[in-house]
C-alpha cells in the first residue's frame, strides 16, 4: 500500500553525523519485537532499500523521503527497528481535518508478526491527537491481505483507480475511515490492539 505523490523534493539539510543507538535499544528490540520509532534522515538509506524490494518498479527515491520529512508538522513517519535494522515504515500526511497514510511497507521476514498493524494504529492515533476526523489511503487491488486489515480498523472502499500505481499499472481501492476522533474509534484501536495487531 503506497501513495506516490508527485511533488518535487525538498532540498535535503545538512546530515550531520548520526547517533549512534546505543545496544540497549538493540536489546529492547530484540526482548519486545519490533520497536516502533520516528522516522529519521540516518533511516532514509535503509528505508530506500526497503522500499526498492517491497514497491519494486514503484518506489520512491530516497529523494522523496526527505522531502516529506522536510515537510514538517503536515507528515508523521514511523520505522519498526528489529535490533536496530529498519524491518518497517509508515508515513501519514494531515491537512486540517482530514489525514492519509501515504505509504507502509513491512519486510517479507517481518511480516505476519503485527507489526504493519501497529504501524498503522500509531499512525492513527497521531492523526487523532492533530484533530483529524478522517483518514484515507490506497491500496494494491491484490493486496487482500490489507485490506482485511483495513476492514478490520472501519476503512470501507470509496473509489477504484485504475493503473494507479506507475510505472507498473497496477490498480488501487480508495479506502477511507470517519470519525476517528470519535470515543468509540479510540475503544476500536485499543481492541485491536488488545487483541493482537493481527497477521500482518
Amino acid at each position: 500500500m503506497s501513495i506516490r505523490p508527485g511533488q518535487t523534493p525538498a532540498a535535503a539539510p545538512d546530515p550531520g553525523p548520526a547517533p549512534d543507538p546505543g545496544p540497549a535499544a538493540a536489546r529492547l528490540s530484540a526482548a519486545a519485537g519490533p520497536v516502533l520509532a520516528r522516522m529519521r534522515w540516518w533511516h532514509i538509506s535503509e528505508v530506500g532499500r526497503l522500499e526498492r524490494r517491497v514497491f519494486g518498479m514503484d518506489s520512491w527515491s530516497p529523494e522523496l523521503f526527505w522531502s516529506e520529512l522536510a515537510q514538517g508538522r503536515s507528515r508523521h513517519y514511523l520505522v519498526a527497528l528489529a535490533e536496530g535494522t529498519v524491518v518497517g515504515y509508515g508515513g501519514l500526511a494531515i491537512n486540517d481535518a482530514e489525514s492519509y497514510i501515504q505509504t507502509l511497507a513491512v519486510d517479507t521476514e517481518a511480516r505476519r508478526t503485527g507489526v504493519g498493524t501497529r504501524m498503522i494504529i500509531s499512525l492513527l492515533r497521531h492523526a487523532r491527537l492533530a484533530g483529524a476526523h478522517t483518514c484515507g489511503l490506497e491500496v494494491r487491488a491484490d493486496n487482500q491481505a490489507a485490506r482485511s486489515i483495513y476492514g478490520r480498523l472501519g476503512f470501507v472502499d470509496v473509489g477504484y483507480r485504475r493503473g494507479y500505481y506507475q510505472p507498473s499499472g497496477a490498480d488501487a481501492y480508495v479506502m477511507e475511515v470517519r470519525d476517528i476522533g470519535a470515543p468509540a474509534y479510540a475503544r476500536r484501536l485499543a481492541e485491536i490492539e488488545q487483541n493482537g495487531s493481527g497477521q500482518r
